[in-house]
């Protein structure tokens, strides 16, 4: 668009975050315009618009707007600069390099560049000279860290192309063109190694869409055992604040099956985003045995920055999912906390002054919630190969409350729900899911049931559901104990109580600062569950409830060395024995 065809506007009211513009010419939904402010230009995204006026959403503070400040409409909407670099960023929701911005706070008005101009990349052709293309193929690649970074064609392309020319193996930046592609109307355009994409819109670089069947492995034994998620799936964590939500995330980062990790702290405390930014650098990828950073993004978009920007977050780490997603590889998403997302929503809601919904939300909270939801997935390319983007979000409800308006929203979009219980984290159960009150929606579909049949075994289901099962009744039975006390019930419901208190020791609970504990590959979560149900399945005697507690406190504990021990060595092993003798002085 022509300098002169932009649309300019005026400011004519202002309330906070929000700004009323009176505008000169079309202006539409999402737009981005910019607001004249003592030397600098303020970033604002429109989203409501009335005749002559635009209700836009300022990304920046707007201390010291005045009326009649000067506004210019740039035509576009928020895009991301999609391109080699990505990795290891450290963003912001607006996607401004962090590291590049020299002062120890934000300033106002200060934008940067996404991607890195003077890097020289290592290009190798995977597409050929007369190959018909469309949006989303491989043109090439490069190496981004050690993962390979696919050069597609542009996804705002429509229709066929063909490729008329492509540079050779070599090294170029990512401004310098790599290929010229011939429209249906025999019209060259050059194409370079970096795109953009707007950010509140889904990439449809695929050719299918099913529902996702491989289980993801997270080396976390409460979800993979009980309540597995699936590549491209969806879930959430709500519970109350400080029952490890963020702490269960970063060990799903650190541990997950996944090619690369997003981060998104869409309205984290400052604190708890210093933690990342201090500990990811630190930390080892277990699956490759280098800098887990290599193949993490980072959007830190805090609670004390602005609502407007908070919103944007959590599409840009999307969409920057999507493109990864379209290079085939697996991606996992992590929102922290969609709680705080919504709460901006709400915010801009109220000056807006539209009818309120529940809890002041906006009415259409559940259909926001659910496009965004259904943007992650798994997905067949065009060239045939997968991808998968599998988004894990957490909640934040004030007091604990599971029936407030953003968890509701999310438990019928999400296919996954792990509760976190306020109960659990009290008396150091972690994490502490509760596993009466989460659930898998996956586990009821056809294809998942044959998935882990072939993986996991053919009576690998019908054991997860007796141990829901063995859990459920143990805790009735502790209900009447605390009830009726240790002798007004019957010695079964003494040990029904023990036999579920061995699979949470042993299955739910997990030492995050254990080398060995951290994490659980699935074979040993097999092995374990098929061991803990025999103890559960078994019959004992006991003349009295007393002796029944001091026993199985000894199980257990021999359980949680084995636990701490590596997987079937010398050292297991002694423990496993010595656990066998036990079980066999009290064995019916």
């Amino acid at each position: 668009m022509k300098e002169k065809n932009k649309t300019k506007g005026k400011v004519t009211g202002i309330i906070a975050n929000l700004v009323y513009v009176e505008v000169d010419g079309p202006v539409h939904q999402n737009e981005i315009c910019y607001i004249h402010l003592e030397g600098s230009n303020l970033m604002a995204e429109v989203i409501k618009v009335m005749g002559e006026y635009a209700y836009v959403q300022v990304f920046e503070s707007t201390r010291g707007l005045k009326i009649g400040a000067d506004v210019e409409f740039s035509g576009q909407m928020l895009e991301v600069t999609l391109g080699p670099g990505i990795l290891s960023k450290n963003y912001d929701g607006l996607q401004n390099d962090l590291d590049k911005m020299q002062d120890m706070f934000l300033n106002r008005g200060e934008y940067t560049f996404a991607l890195d101009n003077d890097t020289i990349w290592g290009f190798k052709p995977l597409a050929k000279p007369d190959d018909t293309v469309t949006a989303g193929d491989w043109l090439g690649e490069v190496k981004e860290n050690w993962m390979s970074h696919k050069i597609m064609v542009p996804f705002i392309f429509k229709g066929q192309y063909t490729v008329k020319s492509i540079v050779v193996a070599g090294d170029y930046k990512i401004n310098n063109t790599i290929a010229i592609l011939t429209d249906s109307k025999g019209k060259d355009i050059e194409v370079n190694m970096m795109q953009k994409w707007p950010v509140k819109i889904p990439i449809r670089a695929f050719r299918e869409k099913p529902r996702p069947f491989i289980i993801l492995e997270t080396g976390v034994r409460c979800m993979d055992t009980l309540n597995p998620i699936t590549e491209g799936g969806t879930g959430f964590i709500p519970g109350p604040f400080g029952c490890g939500k963020t702490v269960l995330q970063h060990a799903i980062s650190k541990q997950a099956e996944a090619d690369m990790v997003i981060m998104a702290a869409c309205g984290e405390r400052a604190n708890e985003v210093v933690e990342i930014f201090k500990e990811f650098p630190e930390l080892e990828d277990p699956r490759t045995g280098r800098k887990l950073k290599e193949r993490t993004t980072i959007i830190a978009n805090t609670s004390n920055m602005p609502v407007a920007a908070r919103e944007a977050s959590v599409y840009t780490a999307m969409t920057i999912a999507e493109y990864y997603r379209s290079m085939g590889h697996k991606v996992l998403l992590l929102a922290d906390s969609t709680s705080r997302w919504a709460q901006a929503l709400r915010e801009m809601s109220n000056r807006m002054e539209e009818l309120p919904g529940p809890d002041a939300f906006p009415m259409d909270l559940p259909a926001i919630i659910s496009n965004f939801y259904s943007r992650a997935g798994f997905v067949y390319l065009n060239n045939g190969k997968t991808g998968s983007i599998t988004f894990i979000g957490t909640v934040s409800p004030a007091g604990g409350n599971l029936k407030e308006p953003v968890t509701e929203s999310t438990k019928k979009v999400a296919r996954c729900f792990y509760a976190l219980s306020q109960q659990r984290a009290d008396s150091k159960r972690y994490p502490a899911v509760d596993p009466i009150e989460s659930y898998s929606k996956y586990l009821e579909y056809d294809e998942v049931h044959e998935y882990l049949k072939e993986h996991f075994g053919k009576d690998w289901l019908e054991n997860v559901i007796l141990t829901k099962d063995i859990l459920l009744r143990g805790r009735e039975a502790y209900e009447q104990i605390n009830i009726l006390g240790d002798d007004g019930v019957p010695i079964d419901y003494h040990l029904r109580y023990w036999k579920s208190e061995v699979i949470d020791f042993i299955i739910l609970q997990q030492d995050a600062f254990d080398k060995i504990d951290a994490s659980t590959p699935v074979e040993r979560q097999k092995y374990m569950l098929y061991s803990v149900l025999k103890i559960c399945e078994a019959d004992f005697e006991f003349e009295s409830f007393e002796e029944i507690n001091p026993y199985f406190k000894r199980i257990i504990n021999l359980y949680k060395q084995m636990n701490y021990s590596e997987f079937k060595s010398i050292e297991f092993n002694n423990f496993e024995k010595e656990l066998e003798t036990v079980i066999l002085e009290r064995k019916k």
